[in-house]
């Protein structure tokens, strides 16, 4: 079962992110999240009795006050994205020889491996394929990313400690 904080956290992950929609299903809990509804959690449990008791509860009392709290976050989390991407597009348009190293998954980006720690890249370094890059991190798990390219990095497109999408371009690289 799910605990409430790493609930939290993925509910804070998807309201950060361009995602509109997002469920799972672990260990008897179901989750699902769509942007500007309120968050339903239900958990199939064997005993009839708890369930009902469980569900109505959330349903009924909190359910007014957090529609308007998600709606209130919504609007400042996609604010501040729109202009990000726009830079990057328009670079993407004037550096169409370079490699994008892109985020494989929704997640907070660290350039070291530790607070204080050399960064694993910076701009002018070479690399190779299996050179680690970055962390991604996505519900307490860290995820080291690879380059997947040799070449050297030209510009590191976000900055540490950011929330990234799935897909949202990383490190732009001069293949070699």
């Amino acid at each position: 079962m799910l605990k409430i904080h790493e609930i939290r956290e993925i509910i804070k992950l998807v309201d950060q992110s361009a995602i509109t929609e997002f469920k799972i299903e672990e260990e008897g809990t179901k989750i699902s999240i769509k942007k500007g509804t309120v968050a339903s959690v239900s958990q199939v449990v064997a005993e009839p009795a708890p369930a009902p008791q469980a569900a109505p509860a959330p349903a009924a009392a909190p359910a007014p006050a957090p529609a308007p709290a998600l709606k209130a976050e919504t609007p400042a989390p996609q604010a501040v994205p729109a202009p990000q991407a726009t830079p990057v597009a328009v670079e993407e348009a004037e550096d169409t020889d370079l490699h994008k190293i892109t985020s494989p998954m929704v997640g907070t980006f660290y350039k070291a491996s530790e607070p204080g720690a050399a960064p694993f890249v910076q701009v002018g370094d070479k690399i190779k394929n299996d050179t680690v890059v970055c962390i991604v991190e996505a519900m307490k798990l860290f995820n080291e990313i690879e380059a997947e390219v040799s070449g050297e990095i030209v510009k590191v497109l976000v900055e540490d400690g950011q929330l990234v999408e799935y897909g949202q371009p990383l490190f732009l690289v001069k293949p070699e």
